[in-house]
């Protein structure tokens, strides 16, 4: 372009702030709903029935208790869809009697296992809400709790 001023190309800032706006809010939007995805059956994947709820109590207990060894009288109760904090999930109850120190056992006490998509999540343990949470809960012998090791 000989003989002519070139001027670059100059973009209208305004003209493209709605879009913008419009862009971020979608954006916004589905990352929010992504947590909350049915499966092809019509069931929350949230939901999904924890297959391998035994091993990995286990893991977790070994993890949760100062002291695995020795556990006295557990038991625990198969997986069933509870309120946990006012969502349903699919809880397992553990009744056991683990060590108070390296002498004295602490007594028995109820937890409540949560699992998410399947999988361990967290223990609910403070006895109020375990306790509400399992009422009712019919428990079955876990002599692999009882078997745990350091």
């Amino acid at each position: 372009m000989r003989g002519r001023d070139f001027e670059p190309m100059r973009l209208d800032c305004a003209r493209w702030r709605p879009l913008g706006a419009l862009v971020g809010v979608t954006l916004l939007l589905g990352a929010c709903a992504h947590h909350h995805h049915q499966d092809d059956d019509g069931t929350d994947e949230v939901n999904t029935y924890p297959a391998n709820y035994k091993s990995e109590i286990l893991g977790a207990m070994h993890a949760y208790l100062n002291d695995p060894t020795g556990i006295r009288d557990p038991g625990l109760a198969e997986p069933a869809l509870k309120p946990v904090n006012g969502t349903n999930h699919y809880v397992v109850c553990l009744r056991y009697n683990g060590k108070k120190n390296a002498k004295e056992y602490a007594g028995s006490r109820d937890i409540a296992a949560v699992f998410i998509a399947g999988r361990f999540d967290h223990f609910v343990d403070t006895p109020n809400t375990a306790n509400e949470i399992c009422a009712g809960a019919t428990y079955a012998p876990f002599p692999e709790l009882g078997k745990l090791t350091r």
